[in-house]
């Protein structure tokens, strides 16, 4: 399952990403905990240079704990600063105003040299579509100051945003880059909906994340849907989740749309259990 998807915005975007680099203090590159290489942009590296660079493995409540810990080491590793944190409840926001004060610390005592007292620290929030940037802002200012979905895609241009903390963040749109080398990131973006749903073979997807779990999560999966996947096939693990929650058409066939969304949807709300889909290579 091949999966390429890279809308023309995404190279305005990228345009429009270096030029206000100038503009700020610091940069937030949020990433999805369940898949932090997948989710992490290649070309973001290139596009912020020195700039200091808090990662934030958001969705971190979705992901394994032994994980999380695993790719902060690794980000530590790089010297870079990493923060888990769960947008959605705001869990971990503390720690990344902490981070990010210390960061900028040197410009902001350079400001105030120059007489320029409690200048506010200004952020770019950076992330593929879906992350959880506008929902991060949200929790940061307050108030409901960016729009949020379920949907990759909803920020369409840059916007400024006051926020608690001295702190003013430029929000943009989500990048991706034009292909996946690897397939299997362009399978890990689309398991946990980073790219759109409607572009997909979603029974297709479903099989493969069915796949996955098998061969990783057993007991997870096993325990969820009450099922005995030893010695099944991966059609017919999914054939038999679809029987154990009633996806079936005329003729008593699998209704394997059905079944297929019902799996997809609960591996991305962290139903099936905390899971994290990689780990660092090196």
């Amino acid at each position: 399952m091949n999966i390429n998807w890279y809308p023309g915005h995404m190279k305005k975007t990228r345009e429009s990403i270096q030029k206000s680099l100038t503009m700020v203090d610091i940069v937030f590159e949020l990433i999805d905990a369940r898949i932090p290489a997948s989710s992490q942009n290649p070309v973001i590296d290139s596009i912020v240079g020195e700039k200091p660079r808090v990662i934030i493995l958001n969705k971190s409540d979705l992901a394994n704990s032994h994980g999380n810990k695993i790719w902060q080491e690794y980000f530590l590793g790089k010297n870079i600063s990493s923060v888990c944190l769960d947008a959605l409840s705001g869990k971990g926001i503390d720690r990344l105003l902490e981070i990010s004060y210390d960061l900028t610390d040197e410009k902001r005592k350079a400001y105030e040299k120059r007489g320029v007292i409690s200048r506010p620290t200004r952020a770019m929030i950076l992330g593929i579509p879906n992350v959880g940037k506008s929902t991060l802002i949200n929790s940061l200012s307050g108030r409901k100051g960016a729009k949020t979905g379920n949907k990759p895609g909803v920020t369409k241009s840059n916007q400024w945003i006051k926020t608690k903390g001295n702190l003013e963040l430029l929000d943009t749109p989500g990048i991706l880059w034009p292909k996946f080398e690897d397939p299997d990131v362009g399978l890990n973006l689309a398991f946990t909906g980073a790219i759109k749903d409607e572009i997909l073979d979603i029974e297709t997807l479903a099989l493969r994340l069915v796949e996955r779990l098998t061969n990783y999560f057993p007991n997870l999966l096993n325990n969820r849907y009450n099922i005995e996947i030893e010695g099944k096939s991966y059609l017919e693990i999914m054939e038999e989740i679809g029987r154990r929650r009633g996806c079936i058409i005329k003729g008593g066939e699998i209704d394997y749309t059905k079944v297929s969304n019902i799996v997809l949807d609960e591996f991305r709300k962290g139903v099936i259990g905390n899971i994290t889909l990689e780990f660092p290579k090196e």
